[in-house]
């Protein structure tokens, strides 16, 4: 039997732990090769290890989505040696949890370059293997891109943007048959939860997200686009 994402290549940010690993899983189940970026080496080859002993393909690269030049040297590594790039999952985040009149220029240019300006340079750097392959765009936003939290402002507005560039480039892309939806996770337990809100009481796990994402990686029908999801236990 033919898996359903066999033949093709999907690029997961942030897949060294938490809801990037759940979703790479899911993913290479399906049958797709993975790339694999995050900024853990450590935390990469333990994933990787998983994939493969289940029988699945899958390539670590350490990669700064935050670094425009890194993400587009990492572009072409894929390009070169990885079947045609079919599905990218922008899921690399960070959060700072403070109130907002102690944020720092360094505080919100750091949430912003990961969240949101990440999302932007690695989805630019595989637009074109995306439009050729009428290719699926995951984009994990968070429930925070729909509301307001206290002490979170860094982390809603990049969120926000996240949701906003997810409509705008559905919109753009809708003629190529490339599907651009996002995901707002409500809360999941991951270390990135456990770390900025120590005390939040997380009712999901990981792959109830990852599930998500494989709906729209291969079951959503190709004229689902524009979408913003929200997912809660």
């Amino acid at each position: 039997m033919t898996l359903p994402l066999a033949g093709g290549t999907a690029v997961v940010t942030g897949a060294s732990r938490g809801i990037g690993r759940a979703i790479a899983l899911r993913l290479a189940g399906a049958g797709a090769e993975l790339a694999l970026w995050a900024r853990d080496a450590e935390d990469l080859a333990v994933v990787v290890g998983e994939i493969e002993v289940r029988g699945g393909r899958a390539r670590a690269q350490i990669v700064d989505v935050s670094d425009p030049r890194a993400v587009t040297e990492a572009a072409a590594i894929v390009r070169a040696t990885m079947p045609p790039v079919r599905i990218v999952v922008n899921n690399a985040g960070s959060v700072i949890r403070k109130p907002t009149a102690t944020l720092t220029d360094a505080d919100w240019r750091s949430v912003m370059a990961v969240n949101l300006d990440g999302t932007f340079y690695v989805t630019r750097a595989f637009l074109a293997d995306l439009t050729r392959a009428g290719g699926r765009i995951i984009n994990i936003s968070s429930i925070a891109g729909r509301q307001g939290t206290p002490l979170l402002a860094a982390y809603c507005a990049a969120k926000h943007g996240v949701v906003g560039f997810t409509r705008a480039l559905a919109e753009e892309l809708c003629a190529a048959k490339v599907s651009v939806n996002a995901i707002c996770p409500g809360s999941v337990d991951t270390a990135m939860l456990r770390e900025g809100m120590p005390d939040a009481s997380p009712d999901m796990s990981p792959d109830d997200i990852a599930r998500t994402a494989l709906f729209l990686a291969c079951e959503a029908p190709e004229a689902l686009t524009g979408t913003c999801i929200d997912v809660f236990g």
